[in-house]
């Protein structure tokens, strides 16, 4: 019989690029793969041949809102509450349809957004595998990584930062408790984390990047295993269209310019960007995507993109920078790319300080920090410094013998194969269980 494997992820196009990765390996390798996502990706999860469920409406138009915006360049305080709620109803939401997809599914896959698959799996007594795509389990090496930026505190500093992942915790557990309750007969969580079960036992966690890029920590537990990244092939056949072939024949090849998938700042990040590389003298390529920066009323030195895949585009260019997403960081890692990164929030501090370390691009330096005179010094390291073209390509010669995704099914495999159900009793039955103890007890007094 055909074994059926459900994969959950929420967030950006990043979020989830590996895990069709992944779908298509499984698929290949004979099981049944259900794939959730919310609506943005459905076209293109579906183009890969994959199973398709719709976990909700569009996260682009969560990100697109003025709110979200505030919050992130002005406001948490004022403006963080009411996105929290938006946040808790699209996890909810997003929960609700999950459960209906795992239904009959012999293992679920899930990440940290997607952590109510935990409990889909409890209820359904199959296992959950957590996945992530930045490091996350608590380690002394280094800390959390969206505070991997600045210098190293020491070890008890380091371990002290992924308290952190426990208010996260609570913001997550808020909606899961209720759906424990409403929708799969379970008590509400007791023990546990985002990378426990509920009766406090590890989690299987998948680490879907390269111990190459990032090793992993030897005091991480035994459940946590780096895998390798899982690289999601470009399978629409783009091409450089015929203006972006006569730009590239008109003179040295150009350096990629992208800041990701937040949609704000983009008319100060657009003012940046062309001082920047007026002060530099050289030729850029620039991808919109869902925003970062405008592409209207660029110098003919600079070529914007409306979109293009990752893999494709940077073959044709000399370096990168963008804001170190790690689908972005290993895209350009792969290819050999020096890369400076400008990192905004989450991971993306971390991918931005091992690209330095590894010697592959300059150190990185935050968005909201970026000044026109740093950027173009970047730019000129980025096409000049001989080190980082061999760092980088070294780097990509052992990236290019990895293979993520066989690593993680073989992980998978074995989880299935030892799996053993943890039944823990519900409040109900619990109650039932020492009412009969008691009426024994009576008995045998009497």
């Amino acid at each position: 019989m055909v074994k059926r494997i459900a994969l959950c992820t929420i967030g950006t196009q990043g979020d989830v690029q590996p895990y069709v990765a992944l779908g298509l390996a499984l698929k290949k390798h004979g099981y049944s793969v259900a794939m959730g996502a919310s609506d943005d990706f459905g076209e293109m999860i579906e183009s890969y041949g994959l199973e398709f469920h719709s976990l909700g409406d569009s996260i682009q138009n969560f990100l697109l809102q003025s709110r979200f915006e505030n919050a992130m360049s002005q406001s948490m305080l004022i403006n963080g509450p009411s996105l929290l709620r938006q946040g808790q109803q699209i996890v909810d939401v997003a929960a609700r349809r999950a459960w209906n997809m795992s239904q009959g599914a012999d293992a679920i896959i899930l990440n940290m957004n997607t952590s109510f698959g935990i409990d889909i799996a409890e209820a359904l007594k199959i296992p959950a595998i957590m996945v992530a795509l930045q490091p996350l389990n608590t380690t002394s090496e280094f800390p959390l990584c969206m505070y991997n930026v600045g210098p190293d505190f020491g070890r008890a500093f380091n371990r002290l930062t992924y308290t952190t992942m426990s208010v996260q915790q609570l913001y997550y557990n808020l909606p899961r408790n209720k759906l424990r309750r409403e929708l799969m007969g379970l008590d509400s969580r007791m023990m546990g984390g985002l990378f426990r079960n509920t009766d406090g036992s590890h989690l299987p966690t998948l680490y879907a990047y390269s111990p190459t890029v990032s090793p992993r920590p030897g005091d991480w537990p035994k459940s946590a295993m780096v895998t390798g990244y899982w690289s999601l092939g470009d399978n629409t056949g783009w091409q450089p269209s015929p203006e972006f072939q006569r730009f590239l024949s008109e003179g040295d090849a150009p350096v990629y310019i992208g800041f990701g998938s937040m949609p704000f700042g983009a008319a100060r990040n657009t003012q940046i960007l062309k001082e920047a590389v007026r002060a530099w003298g050289g030729r850029a390529v620039v991808a919109r995507g869902w925003g970062g920066i405008d592409p209207s009323d660029l110098p003919a030195n600079i070529f914007a993109i409306e979109k293009a895949p990752h893999d494709k585009l940077f073959k044709y260019v000399s370096g990168v920078v963008h804001h170190g997403g790690a689908g972005t960081t290993s895209a350009g890692l792969h290819l050999g790319r020096p890369t400076f990164i400008v990192p905004q929030a989450v991971d993306q501090p971390y991918w931005g300080r091992r690209v330095y370390e590894l010697g592959c691009g300059p150190k990185p330096v935050r968005l909201r920090r970026l000044t026109p005179e740093i950027l173009a010094d970047a730019l000129r390291e980025l096409t000049n410094n001989v080190a980082y073209r061999h760092n980088a390509a070294r780097v990509a010669e052992q990236l290019d013998i990895e293979d993520g995704t066989g690593e993680a099914i073989k992980i998978i495999e074995q989880v299935m194969a030892s799996y053993i159900p943890r039944v823990r009793p519900s409040r109900r039955r619990r109650a039932d269980i020492s009412s009969r103890a008691r009426t024994g007890a009576a008995a045998k007094a009497s």
